[in-house]
């Protein structure tokens, strides 16, 4: 008989293998923890391994947060090969002879740090007409897209070889690393395409705290559950308030209530209890409106926080 759906709330970073889809990562550790409701805070190609941060039941509310953030990678670019793709797993539709300096990858390099142009790849989730691109190019069609400006904070070369460079990247919202190493490519002359991926980072979270399926699988019941951190991990990098209890039964209604003097923008609510509320934003000088609720029950460990 098989076990019943569970309201699972908590946040699970995963170390995801290379070959798996990120949805099929995340079923693989929802059916370890039975969860009722489960998602992941940005996509990993097959190829790429690293962070995967899976949500499950309330942390699902609070995902754009992660989506929004900046992303580190680890970047193997293979020089004189160019894929359908932009990574090892297209089609090679040209090799070339790549020997280049490292002066000149340096030369390159700089070139694609700060805002940066970057045309979305045809192999993409991005909609046109309300097809994914992905579509049109599994069907054989090519259609105009709009370049987009990235920002890439940080881009440095970690290992240099003539044809194969590593590098890391620290990017920001909406970044194509797979692009990103065929427009490198393109600059040096000789063409370029992904070899290995990984992301070591998403916002605070670092992928050194992450865990393998494999490593998860072999994990007890009562082990696996401590591998769990609170939806409240999505937002520490908002300032944290308490509030005494019957503040805290306005807020969980929905309801404005008294915010703090001369703060500004966002803040993770908590209760007397320690329960996460969840996300209030300040407007005006003082009032403290509901912007994204968990349900009630969910409980979090609670950070520094000034008390309403």
């Amino acid at each position: 008989m098989t076990a019943a759906w569970e309201q699972i709330d908590g946040v699970l970073l995963l170390d995801k293998p290379r070959g798996l889809t990120s949805n099929a990562a995340l079923q693989r550790a929802r059916r370890l923890y039975r969860a009722a409701k489960a998602g992941h805070a940005g996509t990993l190609d097959p190829l790429a391994t690293g962070l995967l941060p899976c949500l499950f039941g309330e942390a699902t509310k609070f995902g754009g947060e992660l989506l929004d953030a900046d992303k580190t990678y680890e970047a193997t670019i293979a020089l004189g090969v160019t894929t359908t793709t932009g990574d090892e797993e297209g089609e090679v539709i040209a090799r070339r002879p790549a020997a280049v300096a490292r002066s000149e990858v340096e030369r390159v390099l700089a070139r694609f740090r700060g805002a940066v142009a970057q045309t979305p790849p045809m192999y993409s989730a991005i909609k046109r007409d309300g097809r994914p691109l992905y579509s049109y190019a599994r069907a054989g069609e090519v259609v105009d897209r709009a370049p987009r400006t990235v920002l890439i904070h940080e881009l440095a070369l970690v290992q240099f070889a003539p044809d194969r460079l590593s590098l890391q990247v620290h990017c920001g919202k909406g970044t194509y690393v797979r692009v990103l190493a065929e427009d490198i490519g393109h600059a040096l002359g000789c063409g370029g395409s992904l070899s290995a991926l990984r992301r070591t980072a998403v916002g605070p979270l670092s992928a050194a705290d992450a865990i393998s399926l494999d490593a998860l699988e072999a994990l007890s019941v009562e082990a696996r559950a401590l591998r769990l951190r609170g939806v409240d991990s999505l937002v520490e990098h908002l300032a944290a308030l308490t509030m005494e209890s019957s503040v805290a039964a306005r807020f969980r209604r929905g309801q404005s209530v008294p915010g703090p003097r001369g703060g500004r923008g966002r803040f993770r609510v908590y209760g007397a209890d320690g329960a996460f509320l969840g996300i209030g934003e300040l407007h005006g000088e003082d009032e403290l409106r509901p912007r994204r609720l968990v349900r009630e029950g969910e409980r979090a460990p609670r950070a520094a926080a000034q008390t309403l």
